[in-house]
């Protein structure tokens, strides 16, 4: 009998200093019990998730040594042939879980295409609560939670990236629809600049950085107020931090 696929959510960077309980305002006591459990890890980074693991061990001792769990690698140069060798060991009754470098897998994230097999295979697929930025960013912003998209990331040339804009800014007025997207982030700036210079005036404009983190900041203005904070060299403090973009078109 098969086992089953856990959906281990990940940190979003950010722990707590309490070293006895680190982890307790953002993974719920039973996830980390279950991830504490499993000896079969399939992860977009084996360090990451060896550095998740010792989090979970301050409050869940690890059914085995750190040196026994099993930590298959999944990114995005991962071939679409070697999936079914990752999910080998749970298609043979061993449980386990995928894990992403931050936030829940699967969601913005190279492992759906595993779970999508998993399925195919028969093998039980169970999510487990945790920290989603992206969802987080939504709830904050104020903007349209009943309808929304996320775009990944959009282009890096400049001319590209104001056409895409555009685009967004469109389907978002036609649809009523809060467009959602993210930028590496030491281009974050660039990014905010070229929303404020190219959406409509009153086109509603959120940023969401370090979400969960003590410095997290969530701030909704209009492209018009971002542009005349930036002429006036007040930009966020988001250089090299994770952030979140919405926007909704009015």
């Amino acid at each position: 009998m098969a086992g089953t696929l856990y959906l281990v959510p990940n940190t979003l960077g950010h722990a707590q200093p309490d070293p006895a309980q680190p982890l307790a305002h953002i993974i719920p006591d039973e996830v980390q019990a279950i991830a504490a459990k499993l000896g079969y890890f399939i992860a977009e980074n084996a360090k990451t998730t060896r550095a998740f693991l010792k989090l979970v061990s301050a409050a869940h001792p690890l059914a085995q040594p750190m040196q026994e769990i099993k930590i298959a690698e999944l990114n995005v140069n991962t071939r679409a042939d070697a999936l079914p060798k990752l999910l080998q060991p749970i298609l043979d009754g061993q449980d386990g879980g995928l894990i992403s470098e931050a936030g829940v897998p699967a969601v913005a994230d190279p492992g759906a295409n595993l779970v999508r097999l998993a399925h195919q295979r028969g093998i039980t697929v169970k999510p487990l609560v945790g920290p989603s930025s992206l969802l987080l960013a939504v709830m904050a912003s104020g903007l349209h939670g009943q309808s929304f998209a996320f775009n990944g990331y959009l282009p890096t040339d400049a001319a590209e990236r104001a056409k895409r804009i555009k685009a967004l800014e469109d389907r978002s007025k036609k649809d009523g629809q809060t467009q959602i997207f993210i930028e590496t982030p030491y281009r974050n700036g660039a990014l905010l600049e070229a929303l404020a210079a190219h959406c409509k005036p009153d086109t509603m404009i959120c940023i969401a950085t370090d979400l969960t983190a003590p410095d997290e900041s969530v701030r909704t203005l209009t492209a018009a107020k971002w542009k005349s904070q930036l002429a006036s060299g007040k930009q966020p403090d988001f250089h090299r931090k994770p952030t979140v973009f919405l926007l909704l078109a009015n």
